[in-house]
Order: C-alpha cells, then structure tokens, then sequence
C-alpha cells in the first residue's frame, strides 16, 4: 500500500495557517476540525509544521501565553514530507525513527495532504486483516 492509497481513502483536507497567527488561534483549529497538527503555509508553500506536541512543549511547559505567541516561535520549520508513492513501511519508519506523528505528502514542491501516524497504523492493520482472510482461506481450500 502507497501513501496516495491513503490519501485517496481518507481524503485530501489540508487545514493550515500562517506563520503570524496567535498558536491559540492555530489551536482553536485544530479543535474544530478535530487534529493533532497544522501546516504552515504561505502561497501554497510549505513552512513548518505545528502540533499539539509543540504546544504542550514550548508553550505550556514555558509558561509561555499562547495569546501572546505567534505560530512562528514554536513551529517545526525542518518538516519531514513523503511522496505520494512512498510506501508505509517508509512512513513508519519516518514516524518512529523521527517520534512524529504527522507527515505532509508532496510532489512538485505541492501539498497533496497530510497523513497521520493513526491513518498509517489502520492501514496496516486493514492489509493485515486481509492477508490473514487470504491466507485462511488458502488453507480452508
């Protein structure tokens, strides 16, 4: 399974926000929309990356307000990405070798989507799932 089956699976939303934006504002969004992570984008271009880690990191163990604080000061700006044709394997070994939980997919300098250590781990367990039902019913044959 590549990361465009992922992607064709679960959709390709991409939420971001500036690098000027209050991390409270950024985090706002990420509660409504229900996500660990946003992008940092300017003119479809790739940033950095912001989650809920960086918050809880740079913000609150700081004593930082997040008010006060623009996205820019606590965002990831080296962000790891993945191609659309990458498999998971690669994806996990990123995610565990790197302790990230969100990967930006791109091609051509272009954000296709995001996918998450959770769409990564149910894709494997579904691939799973399916080699045992083969594999049962090689043997049942």
């Amino acid at each position: 399974m590549k990361v465009s089956d992922i992607l064709t699976s679960k959709g390709s939303n991409v939420y971001s926000v500036t690098e000027n934006v209050t991390v409270y504002e950024a985090l706002k969004i990420m509660g409504e929309k229900n996500i660990g992570a946003l992008l940092v984008m300017e003119d479809d271009r790739l940033k950095g990356i912001i989650s809920e880690r960086d918050y809880a990191r740079k913000i609150v163990l700081k004593g930082k307000s997040s008010n006060e604080t623009q996205v820019k000061e606590i965002m990831t700006e080296e962000v790891i990405t993945v191609l659309p044709e990458d498999d998971l394997e690669k994806c996990m070994g990123l995610m565990s070798g790197r302790k990230i939980r969100h990967l930006p997919v791109m091609k051509d300098e272009k954000v296709l989507g995001v996918i998450s250590i959770t769409d990564v781990v149910t894709a494997i367990i579904e691939l799973q799932k399916n080699t045992i039902a083969h594999l049962e019913n090689y043997i049942s044959q």
